[in-house]
């Protein structure tokens, strides 16, 4: 079973999240240069927010600083010595292929749940003497020389530690690791780009800063510069599994559950950080739709192909929204809703649409109406 989520959201003049060069990313669709937010923005977006709605121990960090940041001054509250502590930690990772660099760092970001890191502190504080011995040399060893320096039985257990550890972030967006292959963990949840449902020319802001001690004769700015932003209508798209979701928390049903209902709320409160102190474009979806359905999967962006044009006292987002139920419509009458079992709105100008019918009076309620209707069984 899959649960889609449908999003229109307009944002104040911004610049959300840049390129290389510093501007708005943008993107060709439908042979029209669009706005653009990328999944991953959005994806980190969602994740900032899921400290509110779950608890700690049910989430992960994405770091390179497992090993000076988290297992070292875990193990010194244990009263082993600091380097030591660092050599067996180095020790441990390497001896399961995770390398290490000269600043103890691993060589990619690491996502990992919370239980598997206090899971790997305890290892190394109950087996600290068995990774301690031979300590003048540290994990940044070949494969070879680090696994034979570990007992079997202790590097058999950290092996085993790095299993996802029912983390709900981690069990949505999957996390691979290239030196172990085999604990790659596929992602639940597909994010789309976001992307704008009409044209975009980029804007140019030019500004100027003054010197508040600046002598009264002397005039002009301190500085002057120019930065790019724009203005956009976007839509949203995700998905996520339920039945990958479930095998990843290791068919937790309850943890599910809350893990897809942390999603959601994410999502629609999700707003990228970029440049928001100086724009604040706090602007919260317009429209809102979930589809429960048990197989197949409907992108609406294509709604978008042609894009939308404001006039007749008519705004973007009206059209948008029009847009939509009409690609809705299209979909459903050429390829059948067998396979759907629920599909709900909620929008800010609560009217009845054609295809889609009435709205939600809520979020919260177009949520819970979603999690009644799927399925959590493992």
């Amino acid at each position: 079973m899959f649960i889609e989520l449908h999003l229109l959201q307009n944002f104040a003049p911004s610049n959300l999240n840049r390129d290389d060069t510093g501007s708005p990313k943008e993107c060709e669709f439908g042979g029209h240069r669009r706005a653009r937010i990328s999944s991953q923005c959005f994806k980190r977006a969602v994740r900032m927010r899921f400290p509110d709605l779950l608890p700690g121990a049910e989430l992960a960090k994405r770091t390179k600083r497992v090993v000076l940041d988290l297992i070292v001054p875990a193990l010194e509250k244990r009263g082993h010595p600091s380097e030591a502590s660092r050599l067996v930690a180095e020790k441990a990772f390497a001896s399961v292929s995770l390398k290490l660099d000269e600043k103890s760092q691993t060589q990619y970001l690491l996502f990992m749940a919370q239980s598997e890191i206090d899971a790997l502190i305890e290892a190394c504080h109950q087996h600290f003497g068995a990774l301690a011995k031979d300590s003048g040399k540290s994990g940044k060893q070949s494969k070879k020389e680090a696994q034979a320096g570990v007992p079997e039985e202790v590097r058999a257990r950290v092996e085993a530690i790095i299993d996802g550890g029912k983390a709900a972030d981690l069990a949505l967006f999957g996390r691979m690791l290239a030196d172990l292959p085999h604990k790659n963990i596929d992602a639940a949840a597909q994010v789309a780009h976001a992307i704008s449902t009409h044209r975009v020319s980029p804007e140019f802001d030019y500004y100027t800063a003054v010197d508040d001690l600046n002598p009264k004769e002397e005039t002009g700015a301190g500085m002057i510069g120019t930065v790019e932003y724009n203005s956009a209508c976007f839509y949203r798209y995700s998905n996520v599994d339920l039945g990958q979701l479930i095998a990843n928390l290791k068919g937790d049903s309850a943890l599910a559950r809350r893990t897809l209902e942390a999603f959601l709320h994410a999502s629609i409160d999700a707003v990228p950080s970029g440049k928001q102190n100086s724009t604040a474009a706090q602007n919260p979806p317009s429209f809102v739709m979930m589809v429960v359905r048990d197989s197949g999967l409907w992108s609406l962006a294509n709604a978008f192909l042609s894009p939308v044009r404001p006039g007749d006292g008519v705004d973007l987002m009206h059209k948008s929204i029009d847009q939509i139920d009409a690609q809705w419509n299209g979909l459903a009458r050429m390829y059948g809703v067998k396979s759907i079992k629920d599909v709900s709105f909620a929008s800010l100008d609560a009217r009845e649409l054609p295809s889609l019918g009435k709205p939600i009076a809520t979020v919260d309620k177009l949520i819970a109406r979603a999690l009644e209707t799927a399925k959590f069984a493992a």
